[in-house]
């Protein structure tokens, strides 16, 4: 996707040789057009897949699953890595690990807004060891819906999270894999 990979390039931070920082457009301060078209895309690659229902992760994940939600016409659920006293009973549940924030989460889905006769898209902003998309899927798993597949804006190709899922059969749709941040220079993946 041309309009993602030159925000990136012209408003991502590289931070250090793992570590992207995106928050001009993505995951602080959010670019409406970028989500739309972002949105447009993950509709374009999943619309014969009979999505009934996105699934993401509070917070960053919202903005390009709420998208995609719209483009598609279904509903957009998000787990919530914080407990809240109208969220307590009836909850499907799963550990995530945050690479970026260096904390394990509880993260919880009510299970009134999933069921097993779903189609769900997860949808998340980064990939990079998976534990996020792999805590989504399990809470896809517990509910008994059927995965259709995995959107991710950005997706750390020089870590192990999208071989891992790719090698378990999962469907996985990046739309910019970045392959390697030496030197303070982002080199997606079709560069090389």
């Amino acid at each position: 996707m041309k309009l993602l990979k030159k925000a990136i390039i012209e408003k991502g931070r590289v931070l250090s040789e793992e570590v992207l920082k995106v928050d001009a457009f993505l995951n602080h301060q959010i670019d409406p057009t970028l989500m739309q078209e972002i949105g447009k895309e993950f509709s374009e690659r999943y619309r014969e897949a009979g999505i009934t229902k996105i699934l993401t992760i509070e917070s960053s994940g919202i903005a390009p699953a709420l998208m995609t939600g719209l483009e598609l016409g279904v509903p957009v659920v998000f787990a919530r890595k914080r407990k809240s006293l109208t969220l307590v009973d009836n909850l499907l549940t799963a550990k995530v690990f945050s690479f970026t924030k260096n904390e394990t989460n509880e993260i919880s889905v009510s299970k009134d807004y999933l069921k097993d006769d779903d189609v769900v898209l997860v949808i998340d902003d980064f990939l990079a060891n998976g534990q996020a998309v792999r805590g989504l899927i399990d809470i896809v798993k517990q509910a008994g819906a059927h995965l259709a597949g995995v959107g991710i804006v950005i997706e750390k190709g020089f870590q192990a999270g999208g071989d891992f899922l790719r090698n378990q059969g999962v469907r996985v749709e990046s739309l910019a894999i970045i392959e390697s941040l030496h030197h303070n220079q982002v080199i997606f993946r079709e560069e090389l």
